[in-house]
């Protein structure tokens, strides 16, 4: 197995792109607190682990590929799943934000307008 099959597992299992990143091929376009990876090591081989608060955490050294793909494949099925499939693409979460901070801007200037007036 190489990064790409991987991905494309990962894909039909509907696993959340925001989960994980490999570099070169599925890189993360805005990384959260916490993900796992996979990454040739400086030193050859690859790794694979899970980088949280910046953070590598959980390192495992392959000397193949397929080795590391196989590797972040049971991490990634070991985790448990979200409420709902969690297939969301980190695209969405980020529009989906945007939404609720306008929709509580509205809240609050409709609030300020209906303030009532201070009595000094």
């Amino acid at each position: 197995m190489d990064r790409w099959e991987l991905i494309r597992v990962l894909h039909e299992e509907q696993v959340p792109d925001a989960l994980y990143d490999i570099p070169g091929a599925h890189d993360i376009p805005v990384q959260p607190d916490a993900y796992y990876f996979l990454r040739p090591a400086p030193d050859g081989g690859w790794t694979t682990g899970l980088r949280e608060r910046s953070v590598d955490r959980d390192l495992s050294r392959f000397a193949t590929e397929d080795e590391a793909c196989r590797d972040l494949l049971a991490k990634l099925r070991a985790r448990p799943r979200p409420p709902g499939g969690g297939s969301a693409s980190v695209e969405e979460l980020l529009a989906e934000g945007e939404e609720i901070r306008r929709q509580a801007w509205e809240e609050v200037e409709r609030a300020l307008r209906e303030r009532p007036p201070d009595k000094d």
